[in-house]
């Protein structure tokens, strides 16, 4: 009789908890998922089930061209995952007194200041996690995307100069900038630089040896490095290639708060549970945070709007959505999940942890390929709820093509517009030729130089390339790095047929809304140097 009772008890706890292991076909998928989208080189899963790594893997290999496979040490970009490292630095503060959630940003992060008076004396540091500042989507990202010489402190002093796009509190518009200030405050309370803050205070307690907080703090090759299809006439188009950032690998990322670090498959396990036993470490009576900060940081705040989904995928949508402290909360098939992705130059992450199940897992791949890292999601995702899955490979092979053909159909309508409307510019080149500053950017020079008019960045060295006209004063800007997204580079006359002012839009329908160009306004401060080529 107890027998049966007992069993009958282990039969209802498994039936409502976690599985016993991940799916047994899952390396066969992942290989399916990885020859279906070419991907280049690796992707790499963390699994916990229940207080217990059950798969941490490498799969692929680290860099084309290079045989070395990727393993459960190899390390990965998790891109805007690491917000969740941000918010867990802050609850350490907070748990040492040192600061409150509601203590206001204005009198704690010197230099801080938003474009709106109220929204400067009333943000807290609760608001300034959760992307309801009313500032736009990925606003001010070219302050440090592509690589710049901005400072974190500029860029805490560049805030009152975006202007919002919806008053505070009143939207979700994701951004990263106000993560960099959250890094910056740390930096100012704690006395020591953000990412050794991350190393000591999380890494370090929760024994995590492969990561890094930034490229720049790599110090083994075990490192999956970033590939990216650039030859194409959209970006995800083409031969897919490891990108050329070696210099860039050597400086500091002034955006690490927003999602810099680098972790491998076994330290992402080590950081998912502490995460589910929110804040105990290893089952252990020691903690990285406070079960009050856990509960902080996983209180949705800010109300989203679900994206639209194809028919295929519309059993996974969510009835609701929120932001948390460094986390998306949204059901899935009934159940709860917090979760978040990442995209960093050639890098993608997710990571889900669903409490019911007592299960947690992180997907990275070094490309860019981002079917592959979705049918791997929403595949264990499936596992873990007890849901039958469909053929997810399938569903993001026709999604992928529907909005790849959709994006150049935009393109080639653009494209013939601008050719029934062509009309020689207002200007001859000089006249074009000038510095113009934007407000929370900074300055833009355009020379004229060997019968081409050059725009270059100033505080982004990698942004330099070549003007092309278009019709009447709009150009396109081509980049010389084809990591850069092309833009488009409309010039405004005044009365008197001067330039009064510049403003520009990302010419691919699929642009990262990191090239945020369309915050942007230029205008004219002086000519370029004597000596400017």
């Amino acid at each position: 009789m107890n027998r049966t009772r007992t069993a009958l008890l282990i039969a209802v706890l498994v039936a409502g908890g976690a599985h016993a292991a991940p799916p047994a076909d899952l390396d066969a998928y992942v290989a399916r998922a990885m020859k279906q989208f070419k991907a280049p080189a690796g992707v790499a899963i963390a699994i916990v089930e229940d207080g217990k790594t059950t798969l941490a893997k490498g799969y692929g290999i680290r860099k084309m061209g290079n045989p070395q496979p990727a393993d459960q040490h190899t390390v990965f970009a998790i891109g805007s995952c690491g917000k969740a490292f941000t918010t867990t630095a802050l609850a350490t503060l907070v748990d040492e007194g040192k600061l409150a959630w509601s203590d206001k940003v204005a009198d704690r992060l010197n230099g801080f200041r938003m474009y709106d008076p109220f929204t400067t004396t009333e943000m807290t540091i609760a608001d300034m996690l959760v992307h309801n500042s009313g500032l736009p989507l990925g606003g001010g990202d070219l302050m440090f995307f592509p690589t710049t010489n901005f400072t974190r402190q500029e860029m805490v002093e560049h805030l009152r100069y975006i202007k919002p796009a919806a008053s505070f509190r009143s939207a979700y518009a994701y951004d990263n900038v106000l993560y960099v200030a959250a890094g910056r405050m740390i930096e100012q309370i704690s006395g020591i630089a953000w990412e050794d803050y991350i190393a000591q205070h999380i890494f370090a307690p929760l024994g995590m040896r492969d990561s890094v907080p930034a490229p720049n703090y790599l110090r083994s090759d075990n490192y999956a490095w970033p590939h990216a299809r650039l030859d194409g006439p959209l970006r995800g188009l083409g031969n897919a290639k490891p990108l050329a950032i070696e210099e860039e690998m050597k400086k500091q990322d002034v955006a690490a708060p927003a999602g810099a670090i680098l972790s491998s498959a076994t330290d992402m396990a080590r950081w998912l549970q502490v995460q589910m036993d929110r804040g105990t470490i290893g089952g252990t009576d020691k903690r990285l945070f406070s079960a009050e900060s856990a509960e902080e940081m996983w209180t949705p705040r800010t109300l989203q709007p679900s994206d639209p989904l194809p028919p295929q995928l519309a059993e996974t949508g969510a009835t609701m959505e929120a932001y948390a402290f460094g986390w998306d909360v949204r059901d899935y098939r009934g159940q709860k999940l917090f979760t978040h992705s990442g995209a960093v130059e050639g890098s993608l992450a997710i990571v889900a942890v669903l409490p019911k199940q007592r299960a947690a897992f992180a997907v990275m791949i070094n490309s860019e390929d981002g079917a592959v890292r979705q049918a791997i999601y929403y595949r264990l995702l499936d596992h873990y709820v007890g849901a039958t899955s469909p053929d997810y490979i399938e569903i993001y092979r026709q999604y992928r093509e529907q909005r790849i053909a959709a994006a150049l159909k935009q393109l080639d309508t653009k494209s013939a517009e601008a050719k029934k409307t062509k009309v020689r510019p207002s200007l001859p080149p000089a006249r074009y030729v000038g510095v113009y500053k934007d407000d929370w950017y900074g300055t833009m020079t355009i020379t004229h130089t060997d019968n081409k008019l050059r725009i270059r960045f100033d505080r982004t060295p990698t942004m330099v390339g070549d003007l092309q006209h278009l019709h009447d004063d709009t150009f396109a800007a081509h980049w010389d790095d084809r990591r850069i997204e092309d833009a488009y580079v409309t010039f405004s006359l005044d009365h008197d047929g001067a330039i009064a002012e510049v403003r520009m839009k990302a010419i691919s329908p699929l642009a990262d809304f990191s090239f945020d160009y369309h915050d942007l306004l230029f205008r004219p401060v002086a000519p370029p140097p004597a000596t400017s080529q």
